[in-house]
């Protein structure tokens, strides 16, 4: 009886032992290339598979597909689901380091409304899509449909024929990072030509904390970015509806791809909203809560930043608004009593301007139309030539340096902005998207000794696990470089020790670091300066 009993444990044992390996089984690898076969393994870069569904359907949680460049003609929609097992262990879709894959859905047929006309559907969690450029969908380039925790990241949606990228069916917490949606044109049906297809669109039943940085939306037939809300608030009786874009550009929307205006709304940055009053029974209380900061609207056919029947709360830092074809700012109607508004540290510029009359207690403080300004003009800024902005990103996918939009250094709008929790070098924030000092005219080019002190943006930024931070000293100086989180505590110390003159280049392994948003401080004698980083997990 004993060694039977004995038996039955050790069986137990093997079979939970069995269990436990096949739960920590190490990740796969698989590759697909366009000369690739859907009959090799796909495990070797040597034996790719020919088709990303076809890898799709091998994954278990914590896999990676790599993409190697080249045109995929694409037949059918690609469904991402399950997905990875935390923010420490995400199933990847990456292209090849150094390639650039492009997905084309343009045979799939004829425009649909269909969600099964998608070019990607992501309804799982912690996937990781980086590097992949889609178009030709007959509906959305991309939906998020209840996806949760999701990074999209370097890619690009165009000529799709609906929104670029949509999140929807209360999809939360995803983070799209230096990403393009351009020329999507949306032809569904002669009563809503061009009226739906966005650059960006989280709207009508999308979830919360969806966060946009670094990322560009220009001549979609509709919007850039587009936060309508129908038929009912996904949140019930809460202004919980959260969407953030940081420093992002929006310009040219209402336009086609052959410059001709189209018959679609035309915003830059749409921030919310239902339908008129009387419309729908709850079409005057719907809320988008929005957060903008550092973001540029220019060019668009019609406003720049649109409230859009917004009832929610709005928060506009350090935006700039520019040749927007009626207001450059809009938001004329009332909120809820819940809600509030704040612009701060804003500029307009060559439009009719700014109309927030309808909310009487709105934070308006520190913008260029207001005491003790009289207003901008071009002769504020480096550079109102657009030339550029259409650019080529950097290697690390983050956004191209322009002159466009910067202030000069003699401008009014220097140092005399309200703080408002940003980082910002000198005295105080500069009015505007772009702080004096973060474009890389002069400081890249320095050569020998350096004539000033300067921090420079990390690189690459965002970043996974390491980046670097580089500074320069035009004297021998006590210098200390810290990383803060969110609440000021300090995370890393990367230098505390006297420099002499020089250009220095410090790298920091955050490994073991939890995702998100840091801040990084140059104390160099009497200069200080503080620049933001983003951690992804």
């Amino acid at each position: 009886m004993e060694s039977r009993a004995s038996l039955r444990v050790c069986i137990i044992f093997l079979l939970l032992h069995g269990a436990i390996l096949t739960a920590v089984s190490q990740p796969k690898t698989y590759f697909v290339a366009v000369n690739g076969s859907d009959a090799n393994t796909g495990l070797s870069i040597g034996q790719p598979l020919a088709k990303i569904a076809t890898a799709v359907g091998k994954l278990t949680p914590g896999d990676t597909i790599y993409v190697r460049g080249g045109t995929y003609i694409t037949t059918a929609q690609i469904g991402l689901s399950s997905g990875g097992v935390d923010s420490t262990r995400r199933t990847c879709l990456l292209a090849y380091p150094g390639e650039r894959p492009l997905l084309d859905f343009s045979s799939i047929g004829t425009p649909r409304v269909s969600g099964s006309a998608d070019g990607i559907r992501l309804t799982g969690r912690y996937w990781y899509i980086r590097g992949i450029d889609i178009k030709g969908a007959p509906h959305n380039g991309m939906q998020i449909n209840g996806g949760w925790y999701n990074i999209v990241e370097f890619c690009s949606f165009f000529e799709n024929r609906n929104t670029g990228l949509q999140i929807s069916n209360l999809g939360s917490y995803n983070r799209i990072i230096n990403c393009d949606a351009y020329a999507n044109r949306d032809s569904s049906s002669a009563s809503s030509y061009d009226g739906n297809a966005d650059g960006f669109a989280p709207k009508l039943d999308n979830g919360t904390y969806n966060y946009f940085y670094g990322c560009r939306a220009w001549q979609n037939s509709d919007d850039g970015w587009d936060g309508y809300v129908r038929p009912s608030q996904p949140v019930a009786g809460k202004d919980t509806m959260t969407t953030v874009i940081e420093n992002s550009w929006c310009f040219a929307n209402g336009y086609l791809a052959n410059g001709r205006a189209g018959t679609g709304n035309g915003n830059g940055f749409k921030m919310g909203g239902g339908d008129a009053k009387n419309s729908i029974s709850n079409g005057d209380s719907l809320r988008h809560r929005m957060i903008l900061t550092n973001c540029l609207a220019f060019d668009n056919k019609v406003k720049g930043f649109d409230q859009n029947n917004d009832r929610g709360s709005m928060t506009l830092l350090n935006c700039t608004g520019y040749r927007n074809g009626s207001y450059n700012y809009a938001i004329p109607g009332f909120i809820r009593v819940t809600s509030t508004l704040t612009v701060k540290n804003c500029i307009s510029l060559a439009s009719p301007g700014v109309t927030l009359a309808g909310v009487p207690n709105a934070i308006v403080a520190a913008n260029s139309w207001s005491a003790p300004f009289t207003g901008a003009t071009e002769g504020d800024f480096l550079s109102v030539d657009t030339a550029g902005v259409r650019g080529p990103r950097k290697a690390d996918g983050s956004l191209p340096d322009v002159q466009f939009m910067h202030l000069r250094s003699t401008s009014a709008f220097v140092d005399a902005g309200a703080a408002v929790g940003l980082p910002y070098n000198g005295s105080k924030p500069d009015l505007g998207c772009f702080e004096t000092g973060t474009s890389t005219s002069a400081a890249v080019t320095a050569v020998g000794t350096p004539s000033e002190f300067y921090l420079f943006q990390n690189y690459p930024n965002p970043f996974n696990p390491a980046t670097t931070i580089g500074f320069h000293l035009p004297s021998m100086t006590r210098v200390r470089l810290t990383v803060y989180d969110l609440l000021g505590r300090t995370v890393a110390v990367l230098v505390n020790t006297e420099m002499p003159a020089g250009s220095y280049a410090v790298s920091w392994n955050a490994s073991g670091i939890a995702g998100g948003i840091y801040f990084y401080t140059l104390h160099a004698g009497t200069f200080v300066s503080t620049k933001k980083l983003l951690l992804l997990q």
